[in-house]
């Protein structure tokens, strides 16, 4: 166990630079502020902000330090600047098996990381799964609003769970049922692979295993293998299992297992798109795992802070990106091992700073507004996840969520990506917003590759709170410069640095375009902060309902 102590009273970490930030503020995002920032938290000496590290100390530190400079008040745990998030880590070891038991054959043994990759997020030292029953249960959705049931009440207790990635209308054919019911190419929230290990766990799966496919999954197979054992998770709660163990499969080993069971995977495909599917037995397969784990805990942290509303101060608007990139890793061509995660996402720290020092030196809204600094993103999403699970404001009276993860720095734009088009009343406020800088909204380019469901937002979206995600990776942005080619041609040479030690500060980057899309951000929130109504899910939406649980909370 590694535990990770954070300092909440005296001034840690000198800030030289942002000194100023306490003196009267330009009244708009300063791109060179941006720049010094990210300059700062992308540096050797964050080490990649890695949760439970030295680089995690230095962050909050920093963090702090630039909350106090301006004025704010602290959001955390009682009347500190963080919030603890007691994080679990685990790791499948070496030394293990994993093999499929065939019926009058020999047993089919299974490679970790090429074949199938593995993980737990269970506090055990070993997995141990004997003879275990194997069912297909397609999708693995389960939708009262869409007329959708995947599983028809087949009991998964004990047994193995395989799923299909994505929502059953993916692939979906004219003249199937499918079609329509999940908003076609456009990945709902049933479509993602965290979705599936939670109803897996819900209905007392012992694994839960997806077949990857490069389409579905929006990446390859290295990027589902990449954790090699790998994960982490938030301390739950008893109440808050999750399944044993949890994994995917690689497509052409999928394949293989199925014919081992005299199923052709290509033609359970077309039938997993019919609303009548019921889930399939691999029979004369069962499934075996001896796998050592390693367990650690680490406790992490969220930093937030706040400023107060005048007239409903237990109502607020938030605004959020994630402190935390990948640390170190293995070394790269030219012998770097650091991923300072410069974009990804201290830009988007940049610019929840530089919403702050705004807001601070306008007149006071009437909702409260919320900084936070999320712990644990490229690890699941857990700071945020934690946040969700431990409000420290009412999510019920949380009016929205706008969230920056990723911005393009290639220089201004005609127009703005918009990540998850269709969900809510949000995507109005950000047109109006664009309309009054002279741009237009663009949707996502690859909306089947789910974004709305992959950053930080997404762990209050799920408790009912309407939320917008501003990300440059939803699409080719029409800068002003190049136009579409070159919004194209930026993102693709960001894409080879993700994740990666070369996404790195750049004195070359041109700021001035994130620094427009932030105060898309300053102009919504200021609206929200002082408006009386409440931003909507849009009719039909998968978390419509959950808001409207709590609609007796909003006056």
């Amino acid at each position: 166990m590694r535990g990770l102590i954070i300092a909440t009273g005296a001034l840690l970490l000198a800030a030289p630079t942002f000194a100023r930030d306490a003196a009267p503020p330009r009244a708009a995002v300063d791109p060179t502020r941006l720049s010094e920032t990210v300059k700062t938290l992308a540096s050797d000496e964050y080490e990649g902000r890695a949760p439970g590290t030295a680089g995690e100390r230095k962050t909050i530190e920093f963090l702090i330090a630039r909350f106090k400079a301006m004025g704010l008040e602290p959001g955390g745990d009682k009347g500190g600047w963080t919030q603890a998030v007691p994080l679990i880590h685990t790791r499948i070891g070496t030394g293990g098996s994993i093999s499929l038991g065939v019926a009058n054959g020999q047993p089919m043994a299974l490679a970790q990381s090429t074949e199938i990759n593995l993980t737990t997020v269970r506090d055990t030292p070993r997995i141990d799964i004997a003879a275990a029953p194997m069912v297909f249960v397609g999708y693995g959705v389960n939708a009262p609003e869409a007329g959708w049931d995947d599983f028809k009440g087949v009991d998964l207790k004990g047994k193995v769970a395989i799923f299909l990635v994505n929502d059953p209308d993916f692939e979906a054919v004219a003249g199937e049922d499918a079609v329509g019911r999940f908003g076609g190419r456009r990945m709902t929230y049933y479509g993602r692979w965290t979705y599936k290990f939670e109803e897996a766990a819900r209905r007392g799966a012992i694994a839960a295993l997806i077949v990857h496919d490069t389409g579905g999954a929006g990446y390859g197979w290295s990027t589902a293998a990449a954790s090699n054992g790998e994960n982490f998770d938030i301390v739950r709660a008893a109440n808050d299992p999750r399944v044993p163990l949890q994994g995917w499969i690689e497509h052409d080993t999928a394949t293989r297992i199925f014919a081992a069971a005299k199923l052709d995977l290509s033609a359970l495909r077309v039938q997993a798109r019919s609303a009548g599917f019921r889930p399939v037995e691999l029979k004369g397969l069962n499934f075996n795992a001896a796998l050592p784990v390693s367990v650690e805990r680490i406790e992490s942290a969220n930093v937030l802070a706040i400023l107060p509303g005048k007239t409903r101060p237990d109502e607020s608007v938030m605004f959020a990106a994630h402190w935390d990139a990948y640390g170190a890793g293995p070394a790269d061509a030219q012998g770097k091992t650091i991923r300072p995660g410069a974009n990804d996402d201290g830009l988007g720290v940049a610019g929840v700073l530089e919403l702050a020092r705004l807001f601070k030196a306008a007149a006071r809204a009437d909702r409260s507004m919320v900084f936070a600094l999320w712990t644990g993103e490229e690890r699941g999403l857990l700071g945020s996840e934690y946040y969700a699970t431990h409000p420290l404001k009412p999510l019920s009276k949380t009016a929205a969520n706008l969230t920056l993860d990723i911005l393009q720095t290639a220089g201004p734009a005609r127009d703005v990506i918009l990540v998850g088009a269709g969900n809510s009343s949000l995507d109005a406020d950000l047109t109006a917003a664009a309309k009054a800088q002279g741009r237009v909204i663009t949707p996502e380019t690859f909306s089947e590759r789910g974004l709305f469901y992959r950053a930080d937002h997404f762990s209050v979206v799920r408790r009912g709170v309407p939320s917008l995600l501003l990300m440059a990776l939803g699409g080719a942005s029409d800068l002003k410069a190049g136009g579409r080619v070159a919004g194209q041609k930026w993102l693709d040479d960001y894409m080879t640095c993700y994740h990666k030690t070369c996404d790195a500060w750049s004195a070359d980057w041109n700021l001035d375009g994130a620094a427009t899309d932030i105060t898309l951000f300053y102009t919504m929130g200021k609206s929200i902060a002082n408006a009386r109504s409440w931003p909507m899910w849009s009719e039909g939406s998968e978390f419509a309902a959950t808001r409207a649980k709590t609609k007796a909370d909003r006056p």
